[in-house]
């Protein structure tokens, strides 16, 4: 089932949250997938405040949430608070620097990432109305000392608890095979993310189909995976025409549907 990640049109938001969010509908999307909750610049106040704004926007887009991204909280009961504002049963931390004390180099030190694959565990455990998971980029597949990656000792050393939703381009990106790491993901994959281009941090991206990554064979290749997650990091064309270019080309081949 297809979903938007918000982050693609995030200047739009910026600008006119409504108008981009009636847009996104207009495209066909009926699922998005908000990102910021659980920031640390804000109060818990503030955040449900914030949460409680977005769903109004959401509702009178005829818009639902298929999961959220964000950073943790010391307490998860807290982001716990602002899912339920939205609807959402699943949150995904996108990068470690939204987890106190961790940032992008965690995953190549095999004690923070120790240390970081605890944590997040921990709270997976805890939370009682959420599932936690990691949503990843490139850099998780440092090479250790011992010539693993961070991203594959990563998911051995954390909970079972904590899901996983597989960024496919970034994956590509880092090298490794989609396939092979949603076969050793298994069940913990219920999500992707799905674009592509030239696989290469900063590059712009471009229609599916054009580019270095096989989305048709990795969609074909994981037809249990609920939610198939379109998104834009940056790119030379204009974002609404690029993810309505993507999410077509999806729904045309039969992988996946509107809702």
């Amino acid at each position: 089932m297809l979903s938007v990640q918000l982050y693609s049109v995030r200047d739009q938001l910026a600008a006119d949250r409504p108008a981009t969010l009636a847009r996104l509908a207009a495209i066909g999307f009926r699922h998005v997938e908000p990102f910021g909750l659980g920031s640390p610049d804000r109060t818990s106040a503030e955040r449900l405040a914030a949460a409680r704004s977005l769903r109004a926007d959401l509702d009178a887009a005829g818009l639902a949430v298929s999961a959220v991204h964000a950073g943790l909280p010391g307490d998860i009961a807290e982001l716990e608070e602002e899912c339920a504002v939205l609807g959402a049963d699943t949150a995904f931390i996108p990068h470690p620097r939204l987890v106190r004390g961790f940032g992008e180099e965690t995953f190549a030190d095999p004690g923070q990432l120790d240390a970081f694959a605890e944590t997040l565990g921990a709270a997976a455990e805890s939370a009682v109305s959420l599932r936690l998971g990691y949503h990843n980029h490139w850099f998780e597949w440092a090479r250790l000392p011992d010539g693993t990656t961070g991203y594959d000792r990563f998911w051995r050393r954390t909970s079972a608890r904590l899901l996983a939703e597989l960024d496919v381009y970034w994956a590509v990106a880092a090298g490794a095979d989609p396939a092979s790491v949603l076969a050793e993901l298994g069940d913990r994959a219920v999500a992707l993310h799905l674009k592509d281009g030239p696989a290469e941090p900063g590059a712009p991206q471009t229609p599916i189909g054009t580019g270095r990554v096989d989305v048709r064979g990795v969609l074909a290749g994981s037809p249990s995976i609920r939610w198939h997650v379109v998104e834009i990091d940056t790119a030379d064309l204009d974002p609404f025409d690029l993810l309505a270019t993507n999410a077509a080309t999806l729904v045309s081949d039969g992988r996946t549907t509107w809702s």
